[in-house]
């Protein structure tokens, strides 16, 4: 097998565990558990508690002492056995706990992954700008065909889907030690204090286009921690005036569109990034999330289903434009000595804070939304594309960064 191929599969499986739960979770849990909007909104805000510190601890183990492939394998494992004991959990308190041990686990495999296929990529002398976005692409496929699992199954308000992840994560977690090694860097000059520990990542702070870019990195990854938690739920609460219609039966499909898009617009990334540089990437993902949330304001799943899909296709480009190419910047940004560390801090921003602030914030504006248990889902998508409006008109005044096609050539090291 193809070193691409074997990266190919890792990415694949790597967002299946994911998929299989994250975006009909947040139905399951109000519809069939009957939890509130707050309560589940801070569920699935665990994935920022568990980003805030797991991810950069994971990199500094990987980065100082344990090969990155193992430290991915273990932590799958794990996660498995914490996602098997989530699906026979029925109350909001436990699911709290159960939820953020097993992301306290998961959410540092995604810069773990990455971090795998770059230095995999690296050692084959491999340019990762041009070759990582079409692996990358795998996984967003493996995310697809998760939520078409989980939706074919009939299992989007049922704990199956934990189930289903839970195995998934144990394929990969043995897989992921067969992977080719790639052990720690190890350095003959003398370390710092804050080398020794992998705190290193946080010099990048010094440099004030990168510290504006991870603050922004931030608020973006709380958008999308909003569309993650809500989208299956909005969907369902209509099945009493669409109960026959395509986006009810089938919440998870309508979905997918999100994902399918992402395939598209993954491959994109090596043009644009050359092209235009981050900056201009950032400012097209920060008006296509005004436009996402926007159009699920005005859309439904009857005669508005247009917009749905719309948005939905929209979504390709908001996520991939900041957070793949975010990945990548990071990666020519940051030093070979703390390249899983640099991985770790982009995942605390984006998917640790900003996540936290996002499951937290969109729970509130649901709930304040909400009228004897009738969501006003117009008002809702609304308040969260002003929240991105707000973001897209601020950031470009703020980020300074001169574009200079020459340093996303590859680096080999």
């Amino acid at each position: 097998m193809s070193i691409r191929l074997r990266l190919i599969v890792m990415n694949f499986l790597e967002f299946f565990v994911w998929g299989s739960w994250l975006i009909s979770m947040g139905g399951y849990m109000i519809h069939t558990l009957k939890f509130t909007g707050i309560q589940v909104g801070s569920i699935y805000g665990t994935m920022g508690v568990a980003s805030l510190f797991m991810p950069a601890l994971m990199g500094i183990v990987a980065d100082r002492w344990v090969n990155v492939e193992r430290v991915l394998g273990v932590c799958h494992l794990i996660g498995a056995g914490l996602l098997l004991y989530a699906s026979t959990i029925k109350d909001s308190k436990t699911m709290y706990v159960v939820m953020l041990l097993n992301n306290m686990f998961y959410m540092p495999t995604i810069a773990l992954n990455n971090t795998v296929s770059y230095a995999v990529l690296k050692k084959e002398g491999i340019d990762v700008v041009k070759v990582f976005p079409p692996i990358r692409v795998w996984g967003t496929v493996g995310f697809i065909v998760a939520m078409w699992v989980i939706d074919f199954g009939h299992w989007t308000l049922s704990p199956i889907q934990l189930y289903v992840s839970a195995f998934s994560a144990l394929a990969l977690g043995l897989y992921a030690f067969t992977m080719p090694a790639c052990p720690p860097v190890r350095e003959t000059k003398k370390r710092t204090l804050l080398s020794t520990f992998g705190l290193d990542a946080f010099v990048l702070f010094k440099r004030k286009q990168m510290a504006i870019f991870f603050f922004f990195a931030m608020l973006l990854g709380a958008a999308l921690q909003i569309t993650n938690t809500f989208g299956g739920t909005f969907l369902e609460d209509f099945k009493v005036v669409y109960a026959d219609s395509f986006g009810v039966k089938h919440p998870n499909l309508l979905l997918s569109i999100s994902q399918i898009s992402e395939t598209l617009f993954i491959l994109t990334i090596p043009f644009f990034l050359n092209k235009f540089g981050i900056k201009k990437v950032m400012i097209i993902s920060i008006f296509a999330w005004v436009l996402r949330f926007g159009l699920f304001g005005l859309g439904n799943p009857g005669d508005g289903l247009i917009l749905l899909v719309l948005s939905m296709i929209i979504y390709g480009m908001a996520f991939d434009f900041f957070n793949i190419s975010g990945s990548l910047f990071v990666e020519k940004e940051a030093d070979r000595s703390m390249m899983a560390s640099a991985q770790g801090l982009f995942m605390l921003m984006t998917n640790g804070i900003g996540a936290f602030f996002g499951g937290a914030f969109s729970g509130w504006v649901v709930d304040l939304f909400t009228t004897n248990g009738v969501r006003d889902w117009s008002s809702i998508w609304f308040t969260f594309s002003g929240y991105a409006l707000v973001l897209g008109v601020i950031f470009p005044f703020v980020f300074s960064y001169k574009h200079n096609s020459e340093k996303l050539k590859p680096a080999i090291h």
